[in-house]
């Protein structure tokens, strides 16, 4: 290790994409609605498979998937489910497709109700990024209390590819709990704004 490299969570070390990925995205608190459902879609298409699988594949579901965007998404027919499993850019999986246009369905009937996206999922947090304390990767859970409410609700809501461990996975992403280890300089920025 280089003496003058800042402290990182040892996760994301061995991969460029995945050190940028950690040192850039990962725990900053994400507000932004279209954001956060871009992030939804990706972090239900990682259930089953790493992270670094679906990081690498980002570009190609932006290009696939109309950048994302739920409006285009929530519109998609069955040709466009065939067309997106024959579309090696991303997983070809065709319940997590439809999950994703299921997923854009729900996020804009919640936007027509006036509920802004960011604003309902900030609200489980009271608005600010819970902050745990890890000094080890093993002391981080793979799911808590809140994320199986958060992933209720959103079933609830008509969302899927939500269980308790992907909305975990997705709260720590978007920066509702700050999971860096203690001894990671992200996990100092982003409590302290050092």
């Amino acid at each position: 290790m280089d003496l003058h490299e800042p402290f990182r969570c040892p996760w994301c070390l061995g991969d460029q994409d995945y050190l940028v990925y950690h040192d850039t995205e990962w725990g900053t608190p994400l507000r932004d609605d279209k954001a956060l459902f871009s992030l939804l879609v990706l972090e239900g298409a990682q259930a089953g498979l790493s992270w670094i699988t679906i990081l690498k594949r980002r570009r190609g579901y932006l290009a696939a998937m109309d950048n994302l965007d739920p409006e285009k998404i929530a519109r998609y027919t069955e040709a466009d489910i065939l067309r997106l499993m024959q579309d090696s850019r991303i997983i070809r999986n065709r319940r997590k497709i439809e999950s994703a246009i299921a997923n854009a369905r729900a996020f804009l009937a919640m936007q027509e109700k006036g509920a802004g996206f960011s604003d309902w999922l900030w609200n489980w947090v009271d608005g600010q990024p819970i902050i745990n304390h890890w000094e080890k990767l093993s002391e981080i859970p793979a799911q808590t209390a809140l994320s199986e409410k958060i992933s209720k609700a959103l079933v609830q809501k008509g969302f899927s590819f939500v269980g308790p461990t992907i909305v975990y996975a997705y709260m720590q992403s978007a920066g509702l709990v700050n999971d860096h280890l203690t001894d990671c300089y992200r996990y100092k920025e982003l409590t302290f704004g050092a």
